[in-house]
């Protein structure tokens, strides 16, 4: 019988300065670093905690449509996910 390799983590604590860490993140050779965090924030967090993120990001003045190599920006991918809606109106809040 085969073992998972990780183990599921529930309630994981996501202290601010957890969150407001995102804004830190390196992105690879030839990623746009606004996309990278925002995008990497998306696909880490709970709803509240990316809201959370949403405004420091904004605070901070990163470019909420910064685009990846196939020039796709962050709510194009989340619209594309079935259980994205609540994640693409807090992206749609900050960006108007």
């Amino acid at each position: 019988m085969l073992k998972k390799d990780k183990q599921k983590v529930l309630d994981e604590v996501w202290t601010e300065e957890r969150v407001n860490g995102f804004l830190d993140l390196e992105p690879p050779a030839g990623v746009d670093a606004d996309f990278h965090v925002l995008n990497t924030a998306y696909k880490s967090m709970r709803l509240e905690n990316f809201e959370q993120f949403l405004g420091f990001f904004a605070k901070a003045g990163r470019n909420v449509n910064a685009t990846n190599e196939q020039g796709q920006t962050v709510l194009d991918i989340i619209n594309s996910h079935r259980k994205g809606a609540d994640y693409a109106k807090a992206l749609q809040q900050i960006a108007a």
